[in-house]
């Protein structure tokens, strides 16, 4: 069983609340569901799950009434068993984007306060959006949280390693001294295994299980159908074929050096007009993550975003290897790769490890175009630049860009190991998990 960080976050969320219901947000397959059934059934005495797409009778329940009273008098008539324990139950309301009356009712839910309840969905971002019901969101009695693929640590918890080692391997951070060589490069074993493997549950728990990435690459070949099945049930008609092409389209992206999501990438001599739905349908089903650019890099930098030029990532690495095929894995895990892919493919790895962390992807490029910093992040009333280095290449942009008074740190992720001259802080990258969620020496911590 896979440990994941979510399950400290609904225990506090338990112990923190007034009032209000939680809404878990994510993509498919990265574990929602699971690790809402195992806080239900290990803190609470009562568990009761619904999922409207496995038991669709059950919206009849939410479709004649929002009051708490006559919602769970209907439950106790069609789940035969049930026990409605006051402070010791938990009802999870799983794909609530199909059931639309059930998002509604949450706020008298929360009021009620009898019972917790945790609602979730793969899709609501577009679902609420595009579909023909349009329910009431239940503003102030409802506290969203977002649950992504494993992270790196998580990944190593799955491995066999416990927190504190992976705290240890944190202090090299905190402290910028080198890692000893022999644990730096099994780490970065266990990175490419993770860049090839990604972070989706059931991909991680056949390859600790079985160690075969021919198996692997079968679990994430059928998640990668399950995904463009979803684009073909959920997007209009008119973004269903172009927002499965955006989405292929990827591995190709990946592979320019030092551009944008070019839509000719997609189709020949295409344009924004016709694939920016396309590309909002995605961001909205948490298929891909968008890295808007910035014209200025200066704080703040949401007042800089350029709307129409951005990089796309796959929110899982494992679903690019699907795309790519199975040869791909070999050549990440022995460290192979070679070219702008490579790079693309760990720009991937470190804007997922950003997001993960909590932090807004945003990149800058001057306007020659020769100059570019992949990730940038506000500081205290400044902004910190991250470069991404698959090897050990000159760091140009960075340099130039530290010579600014107002940039008081910068970040270069490398396969090398720990170090700093000036306000360059050098770090390999695996040790990008703990950017910005812990204090580094060097001004760079949030």
């Amino acid at each position: 069983m896979l440990k994941r960080k979510m399950l400290g976050y609904l225990r506090q969320w338990r112990r923190e609340k007034r009032n209000e219901c939680l809404l878990l947000k994510g993509a498919r397959q990265v574990g929602k569901s699971f690790i809402v059934g195992e806080f239900g059934r290990s803190d609470y005495r009562s568990y009761i799950p619904i999922d409207f797409i496995e038991q669709p009778q059950l919206r009849a329940v939410f479709q004649g009434t929002a009051e708490p009273a006559e919602i769970y008098q209907q439950l106790s008539l069609v789940l035969p068993g049930v026990e409605f324990i006051d402070g010791e139950t938990l009802i999870f309301l799983d794909e609530i984007q199909e059931c639309p009356e059930a998002r509604t009712a949450l706020k008298y839910l929360a009021i009620d306060g009898r019972f917790d309840v945790i609602a979730s969905g793969s899709l609501l971002g577009i679902q609420f959006r595009e579909g023909e019901d349009q329910p009431s969101i239940p503003v102030g009695y409802e506290r969203e949280v977002e649950m992504r693929p494993l992270d790196f640590e998580e990944f190593l918890w799955a491995r066999g390693y416990d927190e504190s080692a992976t705290a240890a391997l944190g202090r090299y951070a905190v402290d910028l001294q080198p890692v000893p060589q022999l644990v730096h490069e099994k780490m970065m074993r266990y990175l490419r295994e993770y860049l090839a493997i990604g972070g989706m549950p059931a991909v991680v728990q056949r390859f600790i299980d079985t160690e075969n990435y021919g198996k692997v690459h079968a679990e994430q070949t059928k998640l990668l159908a399950s995904y463009l099945d979803d684009i073909a049930k959920y997007a209009s008609a008119t973004e269903r074929v172009k927002a499965r092409a955006c989405y292929l389209s990827l591995p190709r992206q990946l592979a320019k050096e030092n551009t944008k999501f070019q839509y000719a990438v997609v189709e020949k001599r295409s344009s924004s007009r016709k694939f920016e739905g396309s590309i909002d349908w995605l961001v909205g089903a948490r298929m891909v993550l968008k890295c808007p650019m910035v014209s200025m890099p200066s704080f703040p930098l949401a007042a800089y975003e350029v709307d129409d030029r951005f990089r796309i990532y796959a929110n899982d690495t494992g679903l690019l290897m699907a795309m790519y095929g199975f040869e791909m894995m070999a050549a990440v895990v022995n460290d192979e790769l070679v070219g702008p892919m490579k790079g693309g493919l760990y720009e991937n790895l470190v804007g997922g490890t950003l997001v993960k962390n909590g932090v807004p992807l945003r990149y800058w490029m001057s306007r020659s175009g020769d100059r570019e910093i992949e990730f940038l992040v506000d500081g205290s009333a400044s902004v910190i630049p991250v470069e991404v280095k698959a090897s050990r290449g000159a760091t140009i942009s960075l340099n130039e860009f530290l010579e600014r008074d107002d940039v008081k740190v910068g970040y270069k992720l490398i396969d090398g190991n720990v170090g700093k001259v000036g306000k360059k802080v050098t770090l390999p990258l695996y040790l990008a998990m703990f950017l910005f969620r812990t204090q580094v020496r060097g001004g760079g911590g949030r």
